[in-house]
């Protein structure tokens, strides 16, 4: 079944170090690598053993310029871009980058919701041999280690937040988690009869600089992993902690300070 609109269809690290990058997550994650083949930029795809995830871009110098630091980001599908991004505009988003095409790939834009957390909005290119082919980089529905298991929101304002992706892609509100002095954590779920989960919005944590989305990839052993990512130089945010159904889950820094997630059982 083709992904819909509202769906996240991609996920990509902007890094200062895509080799270094890549040495890190390959192992921890089961990651293989290859070439985008895109003239001029250094672009790495990264797969699972079923399919392609997402990629890693290594920062231009204008984004470095920017002020721009490594970071994980995610791609929504919509189903016209120009139209999305106006009317995100309109809601109070920031344009970063105005939509623009990708030569047999798709058309994109670069979007910040009105607290600050940002993404790409896309509508992909259907490939000729198989035009209802669906992104598995978010495994919706059936668990699949590396790939993106959890789109978590950390926002300054997380009702204004569900409203504003409510409205655009017809998310909506699944339960709720109390979290004590942290606040809520409020379950989302996509607004059709697939019905599945897509992850969470909470209050941003007073040390999380500014509203963002955290993704979560499932590995098989939680613990294994927290201790690959310390011997790989990253560094932890949150120990993994048992969430509901069973699993842990950790949030850590890439060596290069790209904030992220993992999800997985404790054996």
């Amino acid at each position: 079944m083709p992904n819909k609109h509202g769906d996240f269809i991609w996920y990509e690290l902007i890094t200062s170090d895509a080799g270094a990058a890549q040495t890190f997550y390959g192992p921890l994650l089961g990651w293989d690598f290859k070439d985008s083949g895109t003239p001029g930029m250094d672009y790495r795809i990264f797969s699972s053993a079923i399919s392609e995830v997402g990629g890693i871009m290594a920062l231009t110098p204008e984004m470095k310029d920017g002020g721009a630091r490594p970071f994980w980001v995610g791609y929504i599908a919509v189903d016209d871009v120009d139209a999305a991004a106006a009317k995100m505009k309109a809601a109070g988003a920031a344009k970063h980058m105005e939509p623009w095409d990708i030569p047999g790939v798709g058309r994109i834009a670069f979007m910040a919701d009105p607290q600050g957390a940002m993404f790409y909005i896309m509508k992909p290119l259907s490939a000729p041999d198989s035009p209802d082919a669906a992104s598995q980089s978010f495994a919706a529905t059936e668990p699949s280690e590396g790939h993106c298991a959890w789109n978590e929101l950390n926002s300054s304002d997380p009702e204004a937040a569900k409203a504003f992706y409510g409205d655009l892609f017809g998310w909506q509100k699944e339960g709720e988690m109390d979290m004590g002095p942290m606040g809520k954590y409020e379950f989302l779920k996509v607004g059709d009869d697939r019905g599945f989960m897509l992850g969470a919005v909470m209050p941003k944590p007073p040390q999380m600089p500014f509203s963002a989305w955290i993704y979560y990839f499932r590995v098989a052993d939680i613990d294994k992993a927290a201790q690959q990512i310390m011997a790989g130089g990253g560094s932890m945010i949150q120990e993994p902690v048992e969430i509901p159904g069973g699993e842990f889950s950790l949030v850590a820094r890439d060596p290069q300070g790209a904030g992220f997630g993992l999800v997985g059982m404790r054996k």
